[in-house]
């Protein structure tokens, strides 16, 4: 059965930092792409940060320089560093896993909530 569970999400002021966390239950977890997605009140769910199996990462223009998505080895949970928050960066954040040859994101967790204040 497959299962991410976020962790980690909060309520901060602009210039601060969080990390998020996704604990991912898959049969072969090396061979599957972890992202992040978040969707923020009245608008779409957009891609934030992804990494494969293989460690390889992908950020949305909007992240980078500030968040950075790690994992030790595909059996250990997903981070999210995200440091210098803004308050666009407010949202439900979701962890979702794809298989590698795959662009269908097909399994998510319940998502953490993110606010930050000016």
């Amino acid at each position: 059965q497959v299962q991410l569970v976020e962790s980690g999400g909060g309520s901060v002021q602009a210039g601060a930092s969080l990390r998020l966390s996704c604990t991912v239950s898959l049969r072969t977890p090396s061979s599957y792409v972890i992202g992040w997605f978040r969707q923020a009140p009245g608008k779409e769910r957009e891609f934030v940060a992804a990494i494969s199996g293989a460690r390889t990462t992908q950020y949305a223009d909007s992240v980078k320089g500030r968040f950075t998505i790690s994992r030790v080895n595909a059996r250990t949970p997903v981070y999210l560093q995200m440091n210098n928050l803004k308050p666009e960066d407010s949202a439900v954040y979701y962890c979702a896993a794809r298989p590698s040859g795959s662009s269908d994101f097909g399994y998510w967790g319940q998502g953490t909530q993110v606010t930050v204040s000016a």
